[in-house]
Order: C-alpha cells, then structure tokens, then sequence
C-alpha cells in the first residue's frame, strides 16, 4: 500500500507487524505517527513505546519488549529504525515468529528497500507494507491541495498550490511547513489564494533569486554568488531555494519558446508569468543566457536536484555556485 492512502483511511483495522520501507522521510514520520496514534490513542503514553536501532538490536530484545504486556495502554509499540540490517541478520527468526506475534504488541520496521520477492515479504499482508514514496512532481500539487484540506483544514486551489510548489520545490516536508505557516496567516478564512503563496512564501525569495540573475545577466558574477553565500549564511533551505530558481528559469524557457514562435519577447514573457516591472531584467536575462543554454535548463535542473538530493558528495552551496557558473560562462560547451 502507497503511503498517502494509508493516511488517507485512519480507521483502517490494525495489525501487529508494519513495514515502512521508501526514502521519503516526510511520509515516513507522517506513517509511524498515524500507526502509533491508532495504537495507543492521541493522548499516547511514551513509556509504551521502544525504539531500536537496525545495526544494533538483537531479534531477543526486540520481542521480549513487544511480548511485554503494557500496563497502561492497549498496545506495546515497537520501532525499529535504519532496520534493513535487523531485516537481513534475522529474516528466519521473523518468518517463524510472524504467526506468534502478540495482540498486545505493534511492531514496526523501518526500511530503506524491501523486495516483494522474498519469501518473508510474501508472508506480509500488503496492507501492512506501507511504502514511503513521494508522488511525481506533476502531481505535488494536487498532494498539497489534499494536505491542507485534510490537516488544516483550509482550501488550496490548484493555481496557489502549482505556485508554493514552484517556490518551494517538491519537497514534502517543507511543503508542509509552508501549509502550515499559510493556514495561519489566512487566519479566519476558508481558502489560501495564490496571492497569500505569492505574498507570504515568493516575495523574498523571488525577489533574491531574480537579483541573482540580473546580476549573471549583466556579467556580475562576482554579485550573484555573494548574494547566494548571503542565502546560505541566513540559513535558507536548499531545496526552497531550487524551488525559486526553477521557477524563474522554467519562465525564462517557456517565454523563449514563445518567442521562437513568432510572439514578442515581451508578451511571451507577460504570458510565461513574469510580472510587467520586472520585464526588463528578464529581456536580458533571456538575451544573455541565449536559445542553447535555455534549452538544456530542465537537464541542469533535474541533474541539481538529484545531486542536491544524494547523487553528489559535494556541500548544497558548491552545488549552486557550480550552477550558477555554468549560467553564468559565456561559452558553455555543448556535451
């Protein structure tokens, strides 16, 4: 079963034995959080639940804490965390031990990677594999739309929650903490517009990220990358700041498209969302960065995003400064 479902049905019978395997820390919280809130209550008791640690549990410590009968609370939760290793090490001792598991207890393994394959996934209901993977990024917002219906209790119509992606980038986690920060900030009303996503989350980093760019636009290297360590030294996030600059280069892209198509640059820009103040800034932008690198954009992007999510070894801020170097030369080398 995929996550965002699961939470979706909090009422769904439970069961002893849960896997959480993926690699999206954000539902994972949300899964564990959801299995021991149906399992002990809101009000739970944390006497009530152990954690473990995958690499370091023994198979005997794990099911002498889940057999223990808890005094106050219906259940005993059990959390094994990075649990592959427990996964790998005691895969026998499970296999024997899932028709003996206690109805007093709830245990739950937290994994990287779990293979439908293997002979101890087949001996696991579905239900009770509760996967950990964020939606492709053509349907965040419509995740986003569904979150802060169902938690906050607010309205968030496509165009609002298409731009808060935008700005924020596809992660989940800071995605929720702007729902969160807007759902207050809209106080009393029903709905978040896309004026309180422009207003509380894009202005300011709009604002740093376009500043960025004129200064690349006008040959100012030197600027762009002291207003980027200035981002980083107030300890902005990376992936808010990837949601800035996609948004700003997708525009830049879309409107050369246009423009190619025989509409002014300056309509096509218009039409591509940049706003009428800050045309100018974008005409030469779109002049300097030119038609070929403007076409290989959304592979700089997504080779960022992957590297800033794990694919490089390299620090968030050398990322970016590579990033805007490449925008910056003049004679970028076509690979």
């Amino acid at each position: 079963m995929e996550a965002i479902p699961f939470l979706a049905n909090p009422n769904a019978k439970l069961g002893p034995l849960y896997i959480v395997p993926g690699d999206e820390p954000f539902l994972k919280r949300q899964v564990m959080r959801a299995l021991v809130k149906r399992a002990l209550g809101a009000d739970a008791d944390t006497q009530s639940i152990s954690t473990y640690i995958g690499d370091k549990a023994t198979f005997a410590e794990v099911f002498d804490d889940l057999e223990t009968v808890p005094f106050f609370d219906p259940k005993r939760v059990v959390l094994v965390e990075n649990g592959d290793p427990f996964v790998t090490k005691y895969r026998g001792e499970l296999q024997k031990k899932l028709a003996h598991l206690p109805a007093t207890g709830l245990l739950m393994l937290d994994v990287k990677t779990w293979a439908a394959n293997t002979n101890l996934a087949k001996m696991i209901d579905n239900a009770a594999t509760i996967v950990c993977k964020a939606p492709p990024s053509n349907r965040m917002p419509g995740w986003c739309s569904e979150w802060c219906a169902s938690q906050y209790q607010k309205q968030l119509p496509t165009p609002a929650a298409s731009l808060l992606v935008d700005l924020v980038g596809p992660e989940m986690g800071l995605l929720d903490q702007e729902l969160i920060k807007l759902s207050i900030y809209v106080g009393a009303k029903a709905k978040i517009d896309i004026t309180d996503v422009d207003k509380l989350v894009g202005n300011n980093r709009a604002a740093d990220t376009w500043k960025i760019f004129d200064a690349i636009a006008v040959g100012n290297v030197k600027g762009a990358l002291a207003i980027l360590d200035r981002l980083f030294d107030q300890g902005e996030e990376p992936m808010r700041m990837l949601g800035a600059f996609s948004m700003q280069l997708r525009r830049l892209t879309q409107a050369t498209r246009l423009a190619a198509q025989g509409m002014s640059l300056g309509m096509a820009l218009a039409q591509s969302g940049v706003p009428p103040f800050a045309t100018d800034g974008a005409i030469k932008q779109v002049q300097y960065l030119g038609r070929r690198r403007l076409d290989r954009l959304y592979d700089w992007l997504l080779q960022i995003n992957m590297d800033l999510r794990g694919g490089s070894a390299l620090p968030a801020r050398t990322l970016f400064e590579r990033f805007l170097l490449r925008l910056a030369r003049k004679n970028e080398p076509v690979h």
